[in-house]
Order: C-alpha cells, then sequence, then structure tokens
C-alpha cells in the first residue's frame, strides 16, 4: 500500500510538470467505485471533460480493457486504445471512439444516471411502444429533446456498424422515415408489412446539432 501511494505522487507529479490536468487516478488492482451514469456525446481522441472521465472510469473496472486504469478526463491513445478493447468485447467495430453505437452499448451497461452539457448531448429515447396489426405496426415513443425520427426494419436480423467519423453509423434493413422536423414525441406507422412475421427494428434520432442516439435492434411479430 505504501509503494503505491508513492508511486500514485510520482505519477502525479510527472503529469502535472508535463503540463496535463489530473481529475483522479484508478489503478487496476484496487476495487474500482461502480456508479450509475450516463454519456450523452460522442467521445474521441483528443476531447477532454467530465464525461471523458466517466468513461474511464467504468472502462477501468475491467484490468483487461483498460489495464492502466488512469482516470485523467482527457481522451488520449490509452483510452482510445481502451474503448477499442470494449468494443471488441461487445463485438462491436473496433474503431476506437465512442460513437452512437458505442454509446449506447456503454451507456446499457452503466446503467443510467446524468452529465452536463447542451449541444453536445445526444436525445435521450424512452417509453418506446408497439402496436401491430395483421400487416401493420405503430411505434410510440419519446426524446428528451427535439430530434427527428427516423425506423430502420427488416426481416432478418439487423446489423449496426460504426464509422470511423461523427455521424457514421450503419444500419441495415428498410427505412422509414417517420418525420424530418424536431419533436419529442415520435410516430411511425408501418404499413404493407407481412402477416404473421417477426420484424427487428432500431430507432433512430438526431437532434437540430446533429447528434445521434438509436436503441439495440428489438422485435415485433405482426399478427395472423
Amino acid at each position: 500500500m505504501k509503494n503505491q501511494k508513492n508511486t500514485v505522487k510520482v505519477l502525479k507529479g510527472i503529469l502535472l510538470s508535463a503540463g496535463l490536468l489530473v481529475a483522479a487516478f484508478v489503478f487496476v488492482g484496487a476495487p474500482a467505485v461502480s456508479y450509475a451514469s450516463t454519456l450523452y456525446r460522442q467521445l474521441e481522441l483528443g476531447m477532454s471533460g467530465s464525461d471523458v472521465g466517466v468513461l474511464q472510469t467504468f472502462l477501468a473496472q475491467d484490468a483487461t480493457i483498460y489495464p492502466q486504469g488512469l482516470v485523467t478526463s482527457y481522451f488520449g491513445s490509452l483510452t482510445k486504445s481502451a474503448v477499442s478493447n470494449f468494443q471488441a468485447r461487445n463485438g462491436l467495430d473496433t474503431v476506437g471512439r465512442v460513437g452512437p453505437l458505442t454509446m449506447v452499448a456503454i451507456n446499457a451497461q452503466m446503467n443510467g444516471g446524468s452529465t452536463s452539457g447542451s449541444d453536445v448531448n445526444a436525445p435521450v429515447i424512452s417509453s418506446v411502444k408497439v402496436n401491430t396489426g395483421r400487416t401493420t405496426a405503430t411505434i410510440d415513443w419519446r426524446t428528451s429533446e427535439n430530434s427527428s425520427a427516423t425506423i430502420f426494419y427488416n426481416t432478418s436480423p439487423i446489423n449496426l456498424t460504426e464509422g470511423t467519423a461523427f455521424t457514421d453509423v450503419n444500419i441495415s434493413g428498410s427505412r422509414f422515415l417517420a418525420h424530418s422536423d424536431f419533436q419529442t414525441s415520435h410516430n411511425a406507422n408501418l404499413t404493407d408489412l407481412d402477416s404473421d412475421t417477426k420484424y427487428y427494428y432500431v430507432v433512430y434520432v438526431k437532434d437540430a446539432a446533429g447528434n445521434e442516439s438509436l436503441t439495440w435492434p428489438e422485435t415485433f411479430s405482426t399478427d395472423n
């Protein structure tokens, strides 16, 4: 324990002398503090902020994902590598940044909470409900801010891939634009569906600033 404290002091002095602002340190080997939180913006190399610290704290809970375990609130190369490790573990493209798809996965595992922000915050999707008919399906949901809305659906599992830039998520399946104006209450009426058929679907929204959010693929079945 005494050697670990000395290591912390030496490392902190090195980082401070290099002009880096250090918010906290988490060393894998000591128990990580687990708490609920939510990411609301995409994160990538060179960014900083309290939400980067939240991300690092979450990743540091697993030594196989983030062995260095440093929480600096700065998204550097070590954090990029840790994000890539998380993506590989969860079957996502290992692009090393937190895009919309990775943000959904991390938030699901962190299990709720809040952070601060304004135009960089992605809309939060909630209260998704599906009502089906023989060849129709009506999907209703809400968002935490005004957003445009699109539904992607298919009779086979939907594939999601995350690109290397913001606003770059590829979603397979048919695309249905629910509305292009910005609202918080959303409704999509899908028609001409096959009866007695299982469908996979994804809700995708985007706010006026271009921040994106989407749901994990879910399913519904039409009536027979």
